[in-house]
């Protein structure tokens, strides 16, 4: 008998998740990262305090389904990137979607959700993406699976709550000051996160690469983005307290 060569199923038990054990709490933070930025650390840094997060995990996907994708640096160059610019213990870069085959936010939760199913995961996203959050595949999926966690951006702050997904999920927002209960929570609940208020896009950067003005970093990216002995205890790469 030939040897039979492995099912796409079985190919994907055997991608290798980063650490993660029983009952971690462990944000999942993707997009295409072309380029990365410091608001995308900062929003993570800002998560990881607010939710009292053991880990962060960016998910750098090879596109996205509701952008034009021609002129995207290739998914390698920009996994190297992240990972030169979130060098922190408890963030960790992966192209998960490329190894398991996935093209929707949906499908990799559920993926994530079904090889770790001790782990508490949350959804982290940008208040950009809930304004559009409702044309995202199986949108109503997706906030059935994971607590989701909102961050503050400047200009689009103002209208993401009355999106069509936030006036829809509107019932399941939880007050910001009960924020570190978001995870301890059946979903679908979400959370609104300020504090940021980053200008900051990839959009802006593509432009500036291509000759524009380079956006300048807001104070607050700054302060959270420098060395971990300047950021709170909750921020740095020791265990967490609970």
């Amino acid at each position: 008998m030939g040897v039979h060569p492995p099912q796409p199923s079985a190919l994907r038990e055997r991608v290798r998740l980063p650490p993660h054990g029983r009952r971690m709490r462990i944000g999942l933070f993707g997009g295409t990262f072309d380029p990365p930025h410091l608001a995308h650390f900062g929003a993570c840094l800002l998560a990881m305090k607010r939710l009292n997060l053991d880990r962060v995990w960016w998910l750098v996907t090879p596109g996205n389904p509701l952008k034009d994708t021609r002129g995207l640096a290739p998914l390698e160059d920009r996994i190297v990137a992240a990972r030169a610019l979130a060098r922190h213990p408890r963030i960790e870069v992966i192209g998960l979607e490329a190894q398991i085959g996935t093209h929707y936010t949906y499908e990799t939760i559920a993926y994530l959700r079904k090889r770790a199913p001790t782990v508490r995961f949350v959804w982290i996203m940008g208040a950009d993406n809930l304004r559009s959050f409702h044309r995202w595949q199986n949108w109503r999926g997706i906030a059935a699976l994971v607590p989701i966690a909102v961050v503050d951006r400047l200009g689009p702050s103002l209208y993401a709550s009355a999106s069509t997904a936030g006036q829809a999920l509107a019932r399941k927002r939880i007050p910001e000051d009960l924020a570190k209960s978001l995870l301890d929570r059946r979903p679908p609940v979400w959370v609104y996160l300020h504090g940021l208020k980053s200008p900051l896009s990839s959009t802006a950067l593509r432009a500036a690469r291509a000759g524009a003005q380079p956006p300048r970093t807001p104070e607050i990216v700054r302060s959270m983005t420098k060395s971990d002995a300047k950021l709170p205890h909750s921020l740095t790469g020791g265990t967490s307290s609970r």
